[in-house]
């Protein structure tokens, strides 16, 4: 009779546990579906403003964008770009394709398991993959291209577009969250392994 009463006595701690995880399961649903959107809004984003570009500019069409005073800063310069960063790999579609849809696996991947850890980890993931996301889809129905635009005259640099702007912004966060996160989170994820074994035991 004892055992029994003490087992019972138990169920409250089993039910606020489960109770718990459902909440944090709900928690992890709703911020892939945030990731989802916001992933979609970029490369959206992304794929207006390339249509914009390529209805109003005729390919290798140069406008003044964005100037103070004398001091011109960028332009408006539509090219296509069949490679990658200052146009590497020019040609090998098939081969940039492999590469972003591998490189976009490892950050879906990443964005799951450990996505929910920390925001800083969360929103590089999200920009990286919505940038990603608006390139590959040129790649694939613009027979390899991807339309650029944006031209920096400050300082000799190569074209790059909205999608390329996230891609950048996401990669620093991600190397900031590697250099100075990583291992705090890996602490807590420790601590909170042996919080668990203790409460079994």
């Amino acid at each position: 009779m004892h055992n029994f009463n003490t087992n019972f006595g138990s169920l409250p701690s089993v039910r606020t546990a489960g109770l718990s995880f459902c909440y944090e399961q709900k928690g992890e649903i709703v911020l892939l579906i945030l990731a989802l959107l916001v992933i979609l809004a970029i490369a959206g984003a992304d794929q207006l403003i390339k249509y914009w570009i390529v209805q109003n500019f005729e390919l290798y069409q140069e406008k003044d964008f964005l100037k103070i005073g004398n001091l011109d800063i960028m332009h408006l310069h539509y090219i296509e770009n069949t490679g990658s960063a200052f146009s590497s790999f020019a040609g090998h579609t098939i081969f940039l394709l492999i590469v972003t849809a591998v490189g976009m696996g490892a950050c879906i991947y990443g964005l799951v398991r450990y996505g929910k850890k920390n925001k800083v980890l969360f929103w590089s993931l999200v920009m990286i993959l919505g940038g990603a996301l608006g390139n590959m889809i040129d790649r694939i129905f613009r027979s390899g291209a991807v339309v650029d635009y944006l031209d920096l005259k400050l300082f000799n640099f190569a074209v790059f577009n909205f999608a390329d702007c996230f891609v950048t912004v996401g990669t620093i966060l991600l190397m900031i969250y590697i250099l100075f996160f990583s291992d705090k989170d890996t602490e807590k994820e420790k601590e909170k392994a042996q919080e668990h074994t203790d409460d079994k035991t």
